[in-house]
């Protein structure tokens, strides 16, 4: 059976990069915890890269969700929708090319969202690279 074949995105692949990176940075600066990414190019059409992170508390949750999605405004000049901000046990953060969920440590464990996109074999989910 043939891989799927990923639908075209916006920007090129030096774009979702520079996002993706961008998303690492920002939530690195604003000490998110257990940040992982995983891989989607070629394997899911709906983006290139998955960011899971947990924060410590519904507030700084909220604050990160907030601070990535000016971020990517300012710097790339993207809007990006956000679900949940409200209650921020689970924010999610559609920049299109790059998904970012951001959750409470309870609410990570008890979704697991890295377990459901692990992909056996070939590349999984990932730690992210530390920010340098």
């Amino acid at each position: 059976m043939p891989a799927p074949t990923p639908a075209p995105h916006d920007g090129d692949a030096d774009q979702v990069e520079a996002l993706h990176e961008l998303v690492l940075r920002s939530l690195d600066d604003d000490q998110a915890q257990e940040v992982v990414t995983i891989p989607l190019s070629g394997k899911s059409s709906i983006a290139d890269h998955m960011v899971i992170a947990s924060g410590r508390s519904t507030r700084q949750v909220a604050s990160m969700a907030q601070k990535l999605s000016e971020k990517i405004k300012r710097e790339l000049g993207r809007t990006v929708r956000i679900e949940g901000l409200p209650i921020a046990d689970w924010v999610l953060i559609d920049a299109e090319d790059v998904i970012v969920h951001l959750f409470r440590p309870e609410v990570r464990s008890f979704y697991n969202l890295e377990r459901m996109w692990a992909f056996e074999g070939d590349g999984g989910a990932i730690a992210a690279p530390a920010a340098g």
